[in-house]
């Protein structure tokens, strides 16, 4: 399994040649380079080439100190990195030093597209110095490939993994399976002068089936109920989803160094991968309406109820009209990287220079159909649309206490599953009524991401006192991020009216939650069912947009060595200077001339802005004892904004009519800030390590302060419209001046916290207990910035009156205990975080930010290396089991024990096999 602790700097670990295998010596790698580092840094260390049995990077990297990991809604793996309780946009993300493109309208590396397998380590910089680019304001993580000169000799590895998913997952029949193969080839020729490392990976997972329990926002309406207003469930979601996914991986390195004086390397990087998603469910009011679409002819009327404290915690409600819901989602990315670095030595000089290229391509597709009883079901009166509802039924449920609605069972008197009574439709008028209809829709969104990389430097070995090198550099990044999307709402073809129905195809169905549904597959429908409605409204047309960085990036650092009042230390102290020139595109909606299925509708636009940085550092360590290191990082770093929030996108104003009569009208409209500039913030890092055992164990504890200057937040703001107005608008009383609500760059706060870690092999207790090892952590995070509701885009919490930063849980606690004797490896880990604010993909594909339950996740993993002497030498087995304790994935808006949508995937097991020769 993985090892994991403060690592050394980057000149350190390029230069050290370790040969790793198995836990414990991982282990005891990484705890040396720690004590060497001179800079706060995390480490992950291969066992072995090939060798991840961690399910991913994400999970490897949950096990360090003050790292925890936000797991993909829709998948149940860990995807997303929190460092120190701050989301991750604001961790920078490298390959070999590099930075990456993403994947998402962020910055946040979706480590997804990078395989364990090819990867030979993770470094996650907890302090910056001044040669590393990319710089994150709570960490910057770099990811690394193997460098084959570094190997001692040939190596040839392959990998084979069996998976079984969905265990005990609660839907029957819902268990998945895939499969995980690699091969990995390390070798040296020409005196080992030329060195190759290659490696490839496939994997595919089919069929894993989850169950999705959404509450509606989990309110609670009244209803009269013999002359007393009583609870009720407001409205329920139950789907069951069945994901797809597979993903092939490919990496090379061709290493040469002729001399000792020259070495050039370049490396490649591919991964393509391919999901899909089905979901099959049913949704709908029970006791509420929602505003504009009361789809009832009367209020609901509650019978057969039984009443406790004021709640039907039993009860029917007549004029129901489900919603039977038949999507398909999938998505194809690609991510290619390459670089090539040249290093030549000149006496006391060594010159380098590096150029590479980071491209990442996301296309989606989402096909949502509705089906139900027929008729109109949304009265739309105010619209001044005409009621008729067509057949309704009940809806009845039990079990209801006022706030658990993801327990609730619910059972209805229409057949969802007879086709001869629900037929393909516009169930609820969702689309505005008659003249707008939406039986189903559709969208493809595209994202596209490049950055190219230019760097020169110099470093000059000397003696200058404590000084015994200095290093000059220039890095310069091209950075060029594009965002489309086209959108429309399904309409039953050939329909006499906008709510007309057709048979639902097939004659398939599925208990989903206890209620029978017909089911079927909407793919190619569109033509032969449906046909297509445009859609342009504003919310769709703002989310093509365009972003176009260059950054360029001086910097001076000095590395020290010798004694500081007479303790041996080491260090580096510099700067960065960094120039960012910013312009990014969009559009105005045109909201006089838009139907919201009208072309044409909208003008593109552009603004950007030129602004310059200087981020001094400066890291310390100094061995106060023997096999005591105390360490000290001071520095100013930055975080860039979100790219979709960088967008010169404006929403089509609308004129507000205040309710006060004295009050005059005035525009009012959202949109991006092409002018918007980073997070920055101060850092103050220390560390007290005590090793121990020849580097076999340590106990260490970090305190960290960040002082952020600035924050984006969503504010409103003074805005001219007139530049945006299309000839002939109407203007209100207050003229073109209105209110623009964007991101902006606002006041900040502070955030602070302490981590504790202990790695200690048994053996140090007592002989009998050889073999065995513990390695334990834990941080407690702190943040005296509050968030209120309105100041984050695309916020979903409700109420909630004061919000956390996104990602900040307050206690993160990893725990893994050991054993690796005679061949036999067995290892238990588990990772626990508490509640936070994360970041969810929403169903309109935008980024949504809602409160996440904490969570403790626990792992399992057992295998057996065959001696060498025996004929299977180089043959070892594994058994992985993952999400041992099944927890759930609840996300919630104000009461953490009403949860709003709850997904439960069931454990993973893994078999397989691993041969190196």
């Amino acid at each position: 399994m993985l090892a994991s602790g403060a690592a050394m700097a980057q000149q350190v670990a390029e230069t050290q040649t370790v040969t790793v295998t198995g836990i414990r010596a991982a282990i005891e790698s990484a705890i040396s380079t720690k004590k060497d580092a001179d800079t706060i840094v995390e480490a992950i260390t291969s066992e072995d080439l090939g060798k991840l049995p961690e399910p991913s990077v994400a999970d490897a990297m949950a096990r360090l100190p003050g790292v925890a990991a936000q797991r993909n809604k829709g998948s149940g793996k860990a995807q997303s990195i929190s460092v120190r309780g701050m989301s991750p946009d604001f961790n920078g993300g490298l390959l070999n030093g590099r930075e990456v493109a993403s994947s998402g309208n962020s910055r946040g590396v979706d480590f997804d597209l990078y395989p364990a397998e090819l990867l030979n380590s993770v470094l996650v910089y907890k302090t910056p110095h001044a040669g590393l680019m990319g710089q994150g304001l709570s960490s910057t993580i770099d990811l690394r490939t193997i460098r084959p000169l570094d190997s001692r000799e040939r190596q040839v590895a392959l990998n084979y993994r069996d998976q079984r998913t969905g265990i005990d997952n609660g839907v029957p029949n819902g268990e998945g399976s895939g499969d995980r193969m690699s091969f990995s080839y390390v070798d040296q020729f020409m005196n080992r002068t030329l060195g190759v490392g290659i490696g490839a990976v496939k994997f595919t997972e089919k069929g894993a089936a989850q169950l999705r329990v959404n509450t509606w926002g989990g309110w609670t309406p009244t209803l009269d109920y013999n002359g007393e207003q009583v609870g009720v469930p407001g409205g329920f979601g139950r789907d069951i989803e069945y994901s797809d996914q597979e993903r092939e991986g490919l990496m090379g390195v061709l290493q040469w160094r002729p001399s000792k004086n020259f070495e050039t390397v370049l490396d490649v990087f591919q991964s393509k991968g391919r999901s899909a998603a089905f979901k099959k469910g049913i949704e709908g009011f029970v006791g509420g309406n929602s505003d504009g679409h009361n789809y009832r002819t009367s209020p609901p009327t509650l019978v057969n109820a039984t009443v406790a404290n004021g709640i039907a915690t039993s009860g029917t409600i007549d004029n129901f009209k489900g919603v039977i819901r038949n999507h398909n989602e999938g998505a194809d990315d690609k991510a290619d990287a390459w670089g090539l670095n040249a290093k030549w030595k000149l006496d006391t000089w060594t010159l380098t220079g590096d150029i590479a290229q980071s491209k990442v391509t996301k296309t989606s597709a989402r096909y949502e159909t509705t089906a139900g009883l027929p008729g109109n079901g949304n009265t739309a009166q105010s619209q001044g649309f005409p009621a008729t509802p067509g057949a309704t039924g009940t809806v009845s449920w039990t079990g209801f206490d006022g706030s658990n609605h993801g327990d609730l069972k619910f059972t209805s008197s229409t057949d969802f599953a007879d086709r001869s009574v629900v037929q393909l439709t516009d169930v609820m008028g969702w689309g505005g009524g008659p003249n707008s209809p939406q039986a189903g829709y559709v969208a493809s969104p595209k994202l596209s991401d490049t950055i190219d990389n230019l760097r020169l430097s110099a470093q000059h070995d000397l003696s200058w006192g404590p000084v015994s090198r200095v290093s000059l550099g220039l890095n310069q990044v091209n950075r060029e991020k594009r965002s489309t999307t086209q959108e429309g709402f399904l309409v039953i073809n050939g329909g006499a009216d906008g709510f007309a129905g057709v048979a639902v195809p097939g004659s398939s169905t599925l208990v989903v939650d206890g209620i029978n549904i017909a089911t079927w597959d909407p793919r190619n429908s569109l033509g032969s069912i449906y046909q297509l409605r445009p859609n342009t409204y504003g919310t769709v047309i703002n989310r093509n947009w365009g972003v176009d960085e260059d950054v360029t990036t001086g910097y001076a650092k000095a590395d020290m060595d010798g004694e500081l009042f007479g303790f041996p230390f080491s260090g580096n102290f510099g700067a960065q200077l960094v120039r960012t020139k910013q312009r990014s595109s969009g559009f105005v909606n045109d909201a006089g001339q838009c139907a919201g299925t009208t072309p044409d509708t909208c003008t593109s636009q552009s603004g950007g802005k030129t602004y310059s940085d200087v981020l001094p550092s400066l890291n310390l360590s100094l061995e106060v004892a023997p096999d005591t290191v105390a360490r000290l990082g001071l520095g100013k770093t930055l975080s860039r904004p979100k790219m979709n929030d960088m967008r010169a996108s404006i929403d089509a104003p609308s004129i507000v009519t205040p309710t006060d009569p004295g009050e005059q009208s005035y525009f009012a409209a959202g949109g991006g800030n092409p002018e918007l500039e980073p997070f920055r913030a101060t850092a103050l890092d220390i560390s007290l390590e005590k090793y121990f055992g020849g580097n076999k164990g340590y106990v260490s504890f970090a305190g960290f302060y960040k002082d952020i200057q600035t924050y984006v937040l969503t504010l409103p703001q003074a805005f001219d419209f007139a530049p945006v107005l299309a000839p002939g608008a109407a203007v209100p009383d207050r003229g073109t001046v209105g209110i623009l609500t964007r991101p902006t760059n606002g006041s900040g706060g502070s955030i602070h916290g302490f981590e504790l870690a202990v790695n200690l092999p048994f053996s140090m207790l007592t002989p009998v207990l050889d073999g065995f090892g513990l390695f334990v952590n834990h941080s407690d995070t702190s943040s005296s910035i509050t968030i209120r509701p309105g100041q984050l885009s695309g916020l979903d919490v409700g109420g909630a009156f004061n919000i956390p930063l996104p990602g900040l849980s307050r206690k993160v606690t990893n725990f893994k205990l050991y054993y690796e004797k005679h061949g036999l490896q067995i290892a238990v880990a588990s990772r626990t975080r508490s509640d936070f604010l994360g970041e969810i993909t929403d169903y309109k594909d935008d980024t949504a930010v809602t409160f996440i339950r904490g969570e403790t996740v626990v792992d399992l993993q057992v295998g057996y290396t065959f001696p060498d002497t025996s004929f299977l030498k180089g043959l070892s087995l594994l058994f992985q089991g993952n999400n041992m304790t099944d927890a759930l994935f609840r996300q919630y808006q104000t009461d953490r024990n009403n949860p709003t949508d709850t997904k439960r995937y069931g454990k993973t097991y893994l078999f397989g096999a691993n041969y190196k020769f």
